[in-house]
């Protein structure tokens, strides 16, 4: 192994050899405490692998608790009306009264604390919202009206968005900015709904705002950043005349072309660019860099290096951190443990963001020990961490089920003042369900409740999987409806919603499941066909046809069409049930859609029927494939059978 590592050295000093400049004793040392390389300068060395502690600095407080922070005046009255919300959201008259009876003022900055406070709560900070709009001395802001569309949109709620909007015309018009249509172009892109994004454009002119060349700019990076490249880069040739291009176009489609690793694209984006005249900073060579890393392709990214270097383009810590980040990925730890020892010596100040790569890499590198080691230098060079730091570790605790360690590793961030955040909290929560720990999971949850980490749609998640998992489906009943309360749902989340109902109809409990029904219904939930097909499957799955067939004329009264399994399955258990009626109502209703949408009824029912017998066969063949499969699992595989 040492004649290994250092061969490896030898070849790595001699092809790259701007990344490793003079070694001295010390800085030898250094590197060898994260690699595998022996130290040559130290006879006898040994490599611990015992886990190091976490150092603390001197001028960070050690009082154990996790708000440290200035005083607020806003505080108290925020977590006051967000209890109140919780309390009373789904009970409109009662909301309203503790409101009054809180004794809060309503004055500016409170309203846009208390909307940031519910997170991802649409219905929560509406009520709020529309509470406060009606309190006398009182108007919205811009930065209340910017939240309130941030949260909604968030949450696919875009109708509701429009409709602020419009009362930001009527009462506001002078408060409605290109900000406000940013946002919304945001959320579409990532909903992936492309042409929605592009008609805000249009949209603009009608609230007295013309689009320029940062919006315009704003709408390709959006696009860029969310998988939609191509859709972009036919938008931007479309409206060169209208929007004058600028280097943050370019840049936007060169970042979306390398994320999705098709260098030739991004190549050609930055010939554009130079023909426009914008020559390459060092935003573009660093997302160059990305591409050359998501390929895969290390030689050109250093080649890539060399040449900023010779253009007078100092690579900064996003460079190393990508070089860094992309190593990691192929498992190369100890080489990048090189560079980021070259980013030392190159000058180039190592921040946070380097560090947090270089720990997330090595704990996917299955290396946690170097990982902490790696946390105690960062404290002792006067670097925080922060809860992106903490995560691997915590990932890989939960990889390895090791519940001590993630709590343990829970209070050492708050006595350093680092409050986990709710992915921190999620990624605890998930490991306590799982190992059966339902009363810590929920403590957890108080926990972050209880803290100023509001939990979201994510979170709520985790939680019902985990108690349906359990075996807890009260309580994964009591989750998913406060989800459902929350406005955390737009549409039904179908592989919750799926898993929840099947595991109430299997358990008998068709209270409770009615109960989770009826509660998505009530707080106007945008039901579509998948949401209902899932909730009468279940119905028929357990031999409830006549309950099934209520629901399918509900669905039908709320002009949607089942799809033809589900109208073929319905057929097939009326018919043995005898019921002529129903099934003629549903018939006929299901006749008339089928001829509104112009679709001939004959074949609507034949593909049902055809799509049926598919789904039958399916589940024979893999019936016949697992039993082939516990065969040669019992009887030894082929290749160990001697003919």
């Amino acid at each position: 192994m040492r004649r290994l590592c250092s061969n490896s050295y030898f070849v790595y000093k001699n092809y790259h050899p701007f990344l490793v400049p003079t070694i001295s004793v010390a800085q030898f040392t250094f590197i060898s405490r994260f690699s595998n390389t022996p130290n040559p300068f130290k006879p006898n060395y040994v490599t611990q692998n015992c886990r190091v502690e976490l150092a603390q600095l001197d001028n960070i407080p050690h009082n154990g608790t996790a708000h440290d922070h200035k005083f607020d005046p806003f505080e108290s009255d925020v977590e006051k009306i967000y209890k109140i919300l919780r309390r009373f959201h789904s009970r409109v008259p009662k909301l309203e009264l503790a409101l009054q009876e809180s004794g809060v003022f309503m004055r500016n900055g409170l309203t846009e604390r208390v909307l940031n406070r519910c997170g991802d709560a649409g219905n929560l900070a509406y009520r709020f919202y529309g509470w406060a709009s009606r309190q006398p001395g009182y108007r919205h802001t811009y930065d209340v009206y910017k939240a309130m569309i941030r949260t909604l949109s968030k949450m696919r709620q875009f109708g509701t968005v429009w409709a602020i909007i419009e009362e930001m015309r009527r009462e506001n018009p002078h408060l409605i900015k290109p900000e406000v249509f940013v946002v919304l172009m945001r959320r579409f892109a990532s909903a992936k709904m492309v042409n929605k994004a592009i008609e805000v454009l249009d949209e603009m002119p009608k609230y007295g705002v013309e689009p320029d060349e940062y919006v315009f700019g704003c709408l390709l990076d959006a696009l860029c950043k969310n998988g939609s490249v191509k859709e972009a880069a036919s938008l931007f040739e479309d409206m060169r005349i209208r929007f004058t291009p600028s280097i943050k176009h370019f840049t936007s489609l060169l970042y979306g072309w390398c994320k999705e690793g098709k260098l030739m694209e991004a190549k050609f984006v930055l010939v554009q660019m130079r023909q426009a005249g914008f020559e390459p900073d060092i935003v573009v060579y660093n997302n160059l860099l990305n591409g050359y890393g998501v390929a895969g392709k290390i030689a050109d990214a250093y080649d890539l290096l060399q040449e900023m270097r010779r253009k007078g383009c100092e690579p900064n810590a996003a460079s190393f951190t990508i070089l860094i980040q992309a190593l990691c990925s192929m498992e190369k730890s100890e080489e990048a443990m090189r560079v980021f020892f070259d980013m030392n010596q190159s000058g180039c100040d190592v921040d946070v963001m380097t560090y947090n790569a270089l720990i997330s890499g090595l704990c996917k590198c299955r290396k946690t020990d170097k990982a902490y080691e790696l946390v105690d230098t960062m404290l002792q060079r006067g670097h925080t961490p922060d809860q992106t730091t903490y995560l691997p570790l915590l990932l890989a605790h939960e990889k390895k089920e090791q519940l001590e360690e993630c709590l343990e590793l829970v209070e050492k961030m708050k006595k350093i003042s680092c409050v986990p955040d709710t992915k921190i909290y999620n990624t605890v929560i998930r490991l306590s369900l799982k190992l059966g720990e339902v009363k810590e999971g929920i403590r957890l949850w108080n926990e972050m409740e209880a803290s100023r980490s509001t939990p979201g749609l994510d979170s709520f998640t985790i939680m019902v999987h985990g108690l349906i998992e359990q075996g807890c489906l009260v309580e994964a009943c009591d989750f998913f409806k406060e989800m459902a309360n929350r406005g955390l749902i737009s549409a039904p989340q179908y592989g919750t919603l799926k898993d929840l109902l099947n595991s109430l109809l299997r358990a008998e409990r068709l209270d409770l499941a009615k109960d989770v029904w009826d509660c998505i219904t009530s707080k106007g939930v945008e039901l579509n066909v998948f949401a209902w097909t899932i909730w009468i499957h279940a119905l028929f799955s357990k031999g409830l046809v006549k309950e099934a067939c209520a629901y399918c004329l509900e669905m039908l009264d709320a002009d949607v069409m089942p799809q033809p399994s589900t109208f073929a399955k319905l057929m097939i258990g009326l018919k043995k049930l005898y019921n002529r009626q129903i099934a003629v109502e549903i018939t006929e209703k299901v006749r008339k859609m089928a001829a509104d949408r112009q679709i001939t009824f004959k074949m609507y029912k034949r593909r049902g029927e055809r799509d049926l017998k598919e789904k039958a066969k399916d589940k024979i063949d893999g019936r016949k494939r697992r039993a082939r499969r516990r065969r040669w699992g019992q009887g030894g595989s082929k290749a160990d059978t001697v003919i």
